[in-house]
């Protein structure tokens, strides 16, 4: 038998089992491949075969393969698999363990003397730099000026540039741009002349090797011939050099991604090069993966409608999932007046998926933000239910909790007085962090959730127990610290909708989901209502939705505890999810009067003509059911529609990215004479109203309108 009939044979093998797309990912031709490969959709067992198909029919040998990815665990798992099609010796590693491990081989070379140490971690130097440069040296800071430069390594910012490219893009920034700036160059001076490097600079020193010294890339380029490049979405531009460098005038690349799972810009991320491919190798083999075998058809129904309504979605992104797996259980909504009654609801929950055969470590628990842990730890803990928090450290493990406790215990001698326990405890930890105001975010914004649940934690605490004071208080802190202190076991997974990518679970429970959480408050929106920091939320919702193979459930709380506290609106992803006759949408029956139903009657708006509940995003928006007659003032709608296509013209947008015509519609209908009267009306946020509240008002005033008539809403 020749080697190609022997390797007709063994691609036979290889294809057996896979869908018509995933086939022709295997089969494409040696040359530029882009799989743009959806959640579930088999994309890690496409490419490992495709690697062992071109092996096997002698394209390539097996060491002159070189496959990178984003985490030692895909790495890991993409070797595993290789072994088991028989492919030995094909290179799977991260970016940085593959720079690491050719920097090392040519570094006599290229430098010339002993190598360089390598970093553990850089805060020692970065405090050093932070403290030459007049910043802030706190835990929090220097994290976060860490992280800052990162970001500009990942982005091939240097700290020259860096004032100059961060105001360009609008960036939210830890300190004054020349102050960051300083202390990422001070850190550069101090690492060289440690002749130590950090994690960035083996992408970078490896870039400048092979661009530098033709020897170099001349032996590298001949020890490997096909690269392939996993999770090509989360891409940074120092990544991207080092491909490049790797590549040289080559094109034996096969990329997999997926634009919709883009949720690491804040890290320098960019799903351009994936969008891109075929502009750059027009000659390229494109194949879309859509048929999802993870998740049950109701779960992929849900996720493409989370993304459908995504703004600006590029045609390399477009991609419409298709369920292939049975029949399963609808996606479950809930709201609940309190955190502490959903998490209570989760845990039942919880229980009742475990009793049915559902084995703990098959559930998920996933929240934006990480102090939204805690209420689960304590609710799981309280039923006995084991877990394991993924992706960081137990709420009262964490570093500004301890603080915060230490601060309170030292302090447990103060009477309340007349200020009540909460205000006591926000005024003790302001002397460590807590702010009136959130920081943008970062470090310093995790340190002040972390520091705000605890506030939030004494609000419940003095609505439940009598004369509550400061010493109870703490032992209650110390009561829920030793309760959620259990041993390591599996268990029920707790983790941020960040350290859930990549991962999946038979049930998933989406907790939390409120606007200023989710999305996140820090993302502002632009003109248009939806900047992209917002989409890019929508986009690690979708992340959330995507990890559930069958039972999904996700829920909301509108307010943080029993005891009072500003209510909360759900988040705008859920509009359009939530059925209209489900009793999610609908307001709550037989809630006895008092705080908890005033809130309801906040959060759910009714008509203004009958009084009627809204369903419905539409009716919500103009404040009357459709079966209600419509007020509208012609005149005032006519010149609202004048004003904005002059509005749009000014700024070079469409005419909806101003105001859509529902809200045209709905001012015109509930004519608001006040700045209050406006924002109740759902979609008109503070951006909106700091952008054209005076020309909408003006606009109402001149038509002599007969009063502000606004309703309760949503807002925006």
């Amino acid at each position: 038998m020749g080697d190609s009939e022997r390797g007709d044979q063994l691609s036979e093998g290889l294809t057996q089992g896979l869908d018509p797309e995933q086939r022709a990912a295997v089969h494409a031709p040696r040359g530029p491949v882009c799989v743009l490969a959806g959640a579930g959709t088999g994309k890690t067992r496409t490419i490992t075969r495709r690697i062992a198909h071109l092996v096997n029919h002698g394209h390539v040998a097996a060491g002159q393969v070189l496959a990178v990815t984003f985490t030692a665990r895909a790495a890991g798992e993409m070797r595993t698999r290789l072994r088991a099609l028989g492919v030995h010796g094909a290179q799977a590693r991260t970016f940085h363990a593959a720079a690491l491990r050719q920097l090392r081989y040519f570094w006599p070379r290229v430098v010339g003397d002993a190598p360089w140490e390598l970093l553990d971690g850089k805060l020692r130097l970065v405090g050093q730099a932070a403290q030459r440069a007049g910043a802030p040296t706190d835990r929090e800071s220097l994290r976060d000026f860490a992280s800052e430069i990162e970001w500009a390594k990942a982005s091939l910012i240097s700290p020259d540039d860096y004032g100059t490219a961060t105001a360009k893009i609008g960036r939210d920034i830890p300190g004054p741009s020349e102050q960051v700036a300083a202390v990422y160059a001070g850190y550069e001076t101090l690492k060289t002349r440690a002749r130590s490097l950090d994690f960035d600079d083996l992408l970078l020193h490896t870039a400048a090797a092979l661009e530098e010294h033709n020897e170099v890339a001349a032996e590298f380029r001949d020890r490997y011939r096909c690269f392939v490049v996993d999770e090509y979405q989360d891409v940074t531009p120092l990544q991207q050099r080092v491909l490049d460098a790797w590549l040289g005038a080559r094109d034996d690349l096969t990329v997999v991604g997926d634009a919709n799972q883009t949720i690491y810009s804040f890290a320098g991320a960019s799903p351009r090069p994936l969008l891109d491919f075929s502009k750059r190798f027009p000659e390229a083999t494109v194949v879309r993966l859509e048929r999802d075998y993870r998740s049950t058809p109701q779960v992929v129904a849900l996720a493409n409608k989370v993304i459908g309504a995504a703004r600006g979605r590029p045609a390399g992104s477009r991609l419409q999932l298709i369920g292939q797996r049975p029949d399963g259980p609808q996606p479950h909504f809930a709201e609940f007046d309190d955190e502490t009654a959903e998490a209570r609801a989760v845990v039942r929950r919880v229980r009742k998926l475990m009793d049915a055969g559902v084995a703990a470590s098959e559930i998920a628990v996933l929240y934006r933000v990480n102090a939204q842990s805690e209420v689960y730890e304590q609710a799981l803990s309280e039923a006995e239910i084991p877990y394991q928090v993924r992706g960081g450290e137990r709420f009262f493990h964490r570093p500004e909790v301890r603080q915060a406790m230490h601060v309170l215990r030292a302090n447990s001698d103060l009477e309340v007085g007349a200020n009540t326990l909460p205000d006591v405890v926000r005024k003790l930890l302001a002397t460590i962090g807590l702010t009136d105001e959130p920081p943008a975010g970062g470090a310093m914004r995790e340190k002040w959730e972390s520091l705000l649940a605890l506030v939030e934690l004494a609000e419940e605490f003095a609505a439940a127990v009598p004369d509550a004071d400061l010493p109870r208080f703490v032992a209650e802190l110390l009561l829920r610290a030793e309760a959620q202190h259990p041993p390591t076991v599996e268990g029920v997974t707790l983790a941020s909708l960040h350290a859930a990518k990549g991962l999946e679970w038979d049930a998933v429970f989406l907790v939390g989901l409120t606007e200023g959480t989710l999305p996140i408050q820090h993302a502002v929106s632009d003109s248009s209502g939806q900047s992209e920091a917002v989409e890019e939320e929508r986009r690690l919702f979708y992340v959330g939705v995507t990890r559930a193979r069958e039972h999904l459930w996700l829920s909301w709380a509108l307010v943080r505890s029993a005891g009072g506290g500003r209510p909360r609106r759900r988040s705008r992803f859920l509009y359009g999810l939530v059925p209209d006759d489900h009793p999610a949408a609908l307001p709550a029956k037989g809630t006895v009067a008092g705080a908890s139903s005033l809130r309801r009657d906040a959060a759910k708006p009714v008509c203004r003509t009958c009084a009627g509940p809204l369903i419905g995003s539409v009716a919500v928006k103009l404040g009357r059911c459709a079966a209600c007659p419509s007020d509208v003032d012609e005149l005032l709608l006519d010149r609202l529609r004048l004003w904005r296509a002059d509005r749009a013209k000014q700024l070079k947008v469409p005419a909806y990215v101003v105001f859509t015509d529902a809200t045209l519609m709905a001012i015109a209908e509930q004519r608001p004479t006040t700045v209050a009267g406006l924002v109740a009306i759902s979609g008109i946020g503070a951006s909106k109203l700091d952008k054209y509240g005076s020309d909408v008002l003006d606009l109402v005033h001149a038509g002599g309108s007969d009063g502000d008539r606004s309703v309760t809403g949503t807002g925006d």
